[in-house]
């Protein structure tokens, strides 16, 4: 039993919706998801190794020609940097806090905790960037 339907039955049970509600949420939620042919195996999506930033500019103003960016960071590197703040004292966490606030990045590195890099990881295939300029094309997303 998928997630969304244990959670749906389990509203049910808690008195949260009716049992026509509930119907009509799995018949979506059964919708949502494709059809797999009889037979098939499930095979859960491969972890993803790698991050990558890809930027295409079919702008001329460089004398270069068109600008490319093609960034791929290993993700073992931002797990192991995740786990490797929680050696950092908790003095020096506020302070680098304190610094990374200064420069204009709020980010509360004692709030860090590896599950939150997994659940990023999740949703970066759901990741839109847009970009001002039309010839321009921004992709980012986990391999």
């Amino acid at each position: 039993m998928n997630e969304q339907r244990r959670q749906i039955l389990q509203m049910l049970a808690e008195g949260k919706i009716t049992a026509d509600e509930a119907e009509r949420l799995i018949d979506a939620v059964e919708r949502e998801q494709p059809e797999s042919p009889p037979g098939a195996t499930f095979r859960p999506k491969p972890r993803p190794k790698y991050l990558r930033v890809v930027v295409n500019s079919e702008d001329d103003t460089s004398s270069d020609g068109p600008a490319r960016v093609n960034v791929r960071v290993p993700l073992q590197l931002l797990r192991a940097g995740v786990r490797l703040t929680s050696l950092i004292p908790p003095q020096a966490l506020a302070k680098v806090n304190d610094e990374l606030n200064k420069s204009g990045v709020p980010i509360d590195l004692t709030q860090l905790k590896p599950q939150h890099i997994e659940e990023l990881i999740e949703q970066l295939d759901d990741l839109t960037i847009d970009v001002d300029q039309p010839d321009t094309k921004v992709q980012v997303f986990c391999e």
